[in-house]
């Protein structure tokens, strides 16, 4: 996890942190949208429901943003020609 030198104390989540995170949220969305259908088979309003379910998609939404931008910080492997070695 890297520091962030403005909030002590206070450390940043890393790619592995978020990944996990995302996973957690999706198996929370999944029961979520399981019980919105037994609502809906009970005839009773899911409204409410429906926008902690719409609010959770947000947040994972964010969630892949933030990994997506950390995944292209990371340092990808190396390309190009090797120094030194063999030629057959």
């Amino acid at each position: 996890m890297t520091q962030n030198p403005f909030l002590k104390g206070f450390t940043m989540p890393d790619i592995e942190y978020i990944r996990a995170e995302i996973e957690r949220m999706r198996t929370q969305v999944h029961s979520q949208r399981g019980e919105i259908r037994q609502l809906q088979k009970a005839a009773i309003s899911t409204i409410s429901a429906e926008a902690l379910l719409d609010r959770m998609l947000n947040n994972i939404d964010a969630l892949c943003a933030e990994r997506d931008r950390l995944k292209k910080e990371q340092p990808g492997p190396c390309t190009g020609k090797v120094l030194g070695g063999r030629r057959w």
